[in-house]
């Protein structure tokens, strides 16, 4: 187990969005924000995170906009109505960050880091080595390493079949309100 009591207002949490926040449609993509439905207890743990940690971000993978599947105003419109419903139950999330792009080598798209060195140059206070991130993906985790994020914690919500030793992995919960609640236990 991580040792939650050294988390506090100077540590960053970075959160995957599909497989994590909300549930995943594999082999599709979320469209619209009819699509869009939150895992159980997801809106209570971004309340815990919201009081733990400095700064929240989202950081996900979006290609099916650039493959022209959805659009880019259905993206920002399931992104302003998640931060929204965050809001009213007393969450926050700091900014979203997400690639379109097509290109698994682009640098913004994950495990390259550069949605999170965008979200360092945006928010300078944001220290790798007290960061937190989560997610459901080896890619995930492989976005932390490739930070030097102090802690990666992998969510086997819809990668079952993913080996939990891999050495990207630092810790694992069932979900994102089981990180949550470790904070208050």
């Amino acid at each position: 187990m991580f040792n939650q009591k050294n988390i506090d207002k100077t540590w960053t949490l970075f959160l995957d969005r599909d497989g994590v926040i909300n549930e995943e449609k594999r082999g599709d993509y979320i469209h619209n924000w009819n699509e869009f439905k939150f895992y159980e207890g997801v809106k209570e743990a971004l309340k815990i995170f919201s009081e733990k940690f400095g700064k929240i971000f989202i950081v996900t993978n979006q290609r099916g906009v650039a493959k022209g599947i959805h659009k880019l105003e259905d993206l920002e419109i399931i992104h302003l109505n998640m931060l929204n419903e965050f809001a009213e139950t007393g969450g926050k999330v700091d900014k979203i960050y997400y690639s379109i792009d097509l290109e698994d080598d682009h640098p913004n798209r994950k495990p390259n880091p550069g949605m999170g060195l965008q979200a360092q140059k945006d928010f300078p206070e944001i220290n790798f080595s007290k960061s937190m991130m989560i997610g459901n993906t080896l890619s995930d985790m492989k976005f932390g390493r490739n930070l030097n994020i102090a802690i990666n914690i992998f969510l086997p919500t819809t990668r079952k079949d993913i080996e939990l030793t891999n050495p990207d992995i630092d810790f694992v919960f069932d979900d994102l309100i089981s990180v949550a609640k470790a904070f208050i236990a």
